[in-house]
């Protein structure tokens, strides 16, 4: 199983989401199934204290967005009492700046919309330089909802990825405006048409979900409430919902819905 998480306790402050982030991997690890964890590694991660180091025979790579090279760099960091390794995307332009989405006055960073395709791809990427086949994806927080359209497009077509049930949780963590008008061309590689990319056409938070959506073969409600527009939004679909489980329940109820949706 492979979790991409916005926010992982103890690297960043608490939230309900950073303790699912930290606290589920552990509790399927202990159900015997085999897993990866993968984070942003924001500038406000502290380094030395959490004791991250580079994989070095994993970094080095370089992605191309908007016809600009990005070294992709790769740290990993251990959770001991959990025997857990977290692994980090980093790179110089994107993640080094002391703050995670937005500035210190609550201004999202402009460059978001790259941030974001470079931690989708760099994430993807490592995988498969990792050589290891999940067989279900589980995203939270809307930072990594491009997961979703990059596994079902681009990567379907990689042994690796081709059989992987992808699994949305969907969190309260909207961000206001639009991200930069130019997010659909910087999309695009091969396998993304621009079908793909109609719900990136304004780029805001709702279509950015609404196009997870429509790439994941399951939906978790990660939060007692979420945006009003997403919540009617999944009365229209048909793929499986788990509805909202609180913190004594949850984790023996999703690794049920996994067994269920890998039963199909």
């Amino acid at each position: 199983m492979l979790f991409v998480a916005q926010e992982i306790l103890p690297y960043l402050e608490e939230t309900p989401m950073a303790k699912i982030g930290r606290y589920l991997p552990q509790g399927i690890q202990e159900r015997k199934k085999e897993i990866r964890t993968f984070m942003p590694r924001y500038g406000n991660i502290n380094e030395r204290r959490n004791q991250l180091h580079e994989v070095i025979r994993l970094s080095g790579m370089n992605l191309i967005i908007d016809d600009a090279d990005h070294p992709l760099i790769i740290k990993v960091a251990s959770i001991q009492q959990a025997r857990m390794q977290i692994y980090f995307i980093d790179n110089e332009d994107y993640f080094q700046r002391k703050f995670t989405l937005a500035d210190k006055n609550g201004k999202p960073f402009k460059d978001n919309d790259e941030r974001t395709i470079f931690f989708t791809r760099g994430v993807l990427e490592t995988v498969k330089k990792l050589g290891w086949g999940p067989d279900i994806v589980h995203c939270h927080g809307w930072f990594t909802s491009l997961v979703p359209v990059y596994l079902k497009k681009a990567y379907k077509v990689n042994p690796l990825f081709s059989d992987a049930k992808m699994i949305l949780s969907i969190y309260d963590d909207e961000f206001k405006g639009e991200l930069n008008k130019e997010l659909a061309t910087k999309l695009k590689v091969e396998g993304i048409t621009n079908k793909d990319l109609a719900h990136y056409k304004t780029p805001n938070y709702v279509n950015f979900i609404k196009a997870a959506i429509e790439y994941s073969d399951a939906i978790i409600i990660g939060s007692e409430k979420i945006n009003p527009e997403i919540e009617k939004h999944l009365k229209t679909i048909n793929i499986p919902i788990l509805e909202y489980k609180d913190e004594e329940s949850y984790i023996d109820t999703y690794s049920e819905f996994y067994d269920q949706i890998l039963e199909g």
